[in-house]
């Protein structure tokens, strides 16, 4: 018996040894494909007032914005992380999902040895390059694992400060408050819907990683833990890993993006600012003029 467990435990060492070895071979290079969504209460946005089938409707409507493929190129010190178009659904930017989707993300570039951040975004037809540092999370790693596919996860936990522009956490502001004021409607009110949003200053990240795979990448703007992510639960939006492809035979170069006008993050949050103040002044002075 003492045999056998010795034999197991050096079975494991030689496992991760040699997906070390791998992971620093000079030609390493790794695909991950990840599934994500982004659960939405429709109650919260006046879907109370709408029969199950409405319900349903819209739902399956905003699907393609809510749900996405996505796909992590990576080596040994840089990924680039963007949507699989060949999945992703033909005129699905219209309505409010066209209008969202102006803040979703183009192609993220991440070099983890440089700690920096290239990321392509189009916003009301214009097309910037954000450019900034990596922003680390101070992880708070567990014993806790579980199995994903063929990997053996840890899990990981950190406190994340939110962009003030993360669709995926917004939610409506004093959402109870309003409940009980809905039958005492103020026809003056010229509140928009952008100023009936809020996002929190901070959420929760569980994340689960593999040593098998230990390059300190992930999806998006997770990364940081010895050893790919391969889950994410952040807030309302779950990552998940798929499938894994080590080294395969066809490649994909891993371009750094150049397009678009470059900017910081806050400077292009400030140019959302200037936009949402122009919408609200432009639908707030039609509201006012009725």
């Amino acid at each position: 018996m003492i045999f056998r467990s010795e034999l197991k435990f050096l079975s494991i060492v030689v496992l991760f040894l040699s997906f070390f070895e791998l992971s620093h071979a000079q030609d390493f290079q790794g695909k991950a494909i990840y599934q994500t969504k982004t659960t939405m209460d429709l109650g919260d946005w006046g879907g109370r007032e709408m029969s199950e089938q409405q319900r349903k409707q819209i739902m399956e409507r905003m699907k393609s914005f809510l749900e996405k493929t996505f796909i992590l190129n990576f080596n040994k010190t840089e990924s680039i992380y963007k949507e699989d178009e060949k999945l992703a659904a033909p005129g699905s930017g219209g309505g409010w999902g066209g209008f969202a989707s102006s803040f979703t993300g183009g192609p993220q570039y991440k070099n983890v040895k440089n700690q920096e951040l290239l990321q392509e975004q189009e916003f009301f037809g214009k097309r910037f390059l954000i450019k900034d540092e990596l922003k680390k999370l101070d992880w708070k790693m567990t014993s806790e694992t579980k199995q994903i596919g063929q990997y053996m996860c840890f899990k990981a936990i950190a406190i994340k400060e939110v962009d003030e522009f993360d669709w995926r956490s917004m939610r409506r502001r004093n959402t109870d408050e309003q409940k009980k004021n809905e039958k005492e409607v103020d026809t003056t009110n010229t509140k928009t819907v952008v100023e009936d949003i809020e996002i929190p200053k901070t959420i929760e990240i569980v994340a689960w990683y593999t040593p098998q795979i230990p390059v300190n990448q992930g999806p998006g703007e997770y990364w940081g833990l010895p050893g790919l992510i391969l889950e994410v639960n952040a807030d309302k939006t779950t990552i998940l890993c798929t499938k894994i492809v080590l080294n395969p035979a066809e490649r994909e170069d891993i371009i750094v993006p150049s397009k678009g006008q470059e900017i910081t993050q806050e400077e292009y949050n400030k140019t959302i600012k200037q936009k949402m103040e122009e919408m609200r002044e432009m639908y707030g002075g039609r509201n006012r003029g009725r």
